[in-house]
């Protein structure tokens, strides 16, 4: 009977050990298949592949455009912060959408033309792409995963932030103005960091 509780003790001590050499260790496997933004790829607005690990280390702000739409003059806003911190790492992606009241019906060429001519658009944009519900792009639909149902697009201009490391840390309504104090000092904090962006939904 000694014998049968020593062993059990010395068995219970050595699974004890295992186990906390097992939780102890960095995660791996875990921290190398986790999805970021740069797993995901769009078409862009001539029709070109279009992955977003090409932003790789960049500070990325995606925005869902349309042209008719009462917040359509915020492509002015959009087009001046690219110009301002592009230097810095940031891109803007306009990601054209019919999805909300109708208001995006052109064709690529059309869309990529009227922002040359109204806005001298120079940021990156991708083809026209469904944002919401169940047909929405996968990068939409990570985007709900990653940030929550408050944080989807409920219209034109909803606006994501995207950290250098491809990390979903920020979202605005499209209500807030590109020149937002809000959404300037996100910004800046995300191209401050040159390894994770930081920042809160919004």
């Amino acid at each position: 009977m000694n014998g049968m509780k020593r062993y059990l003790a010395i068995f219970s001590v050595f699974f004890v050990i295992v186990a906390a050499m097992i939780y102890s260790a960095p995660n791996t496997a875990l921290a190398s298949t986790a999805v970021t933004a740069h797993d995901f790829s769009f078409v862009s607005i001539d029709g070109d592949d279009l992955p977003l690990s090409q932003f790789a280390g960049k500070v990325v702000l995606v925005v869902n455009t349309a042209s008719q739409c009462g917040f359509t003059p915020q492509y002015d806003g959009l087009q001046q912060l690219y110009e301002d911190y592009q230097d810095q790492g940031l891109v803007v992606l306009g990601v054209p959408s019919n999805d909300f009241g109708r208001q995006e019906k052109g064709t690529a060429k059309q869309i990529k033309e009227f922002c040359r001519v109204n806005f001298d658009i120079s940021f990156p944009m991708t083809d026209k792409t469904i944002v919401k519900g169940a047909g929405a792009h996968p990068f939409y639909q990570w985007l709900g995963e990653e940030l929550g149902m408050f944080a989807q697009p409920r219209w034109n201009f909803h606006k994501y932030l995207i950290s250098r490391d491809g990390r979903a840390v920020n979202w605005f309504a499209s209500t807030t103005r590109p020149q937002s104090p809000k959404l300037l000092a996100a910004v800046k904090d995300a191209l401050k960091d040159q390894v994770v962006g930081t920042g809160k939904n919004s």
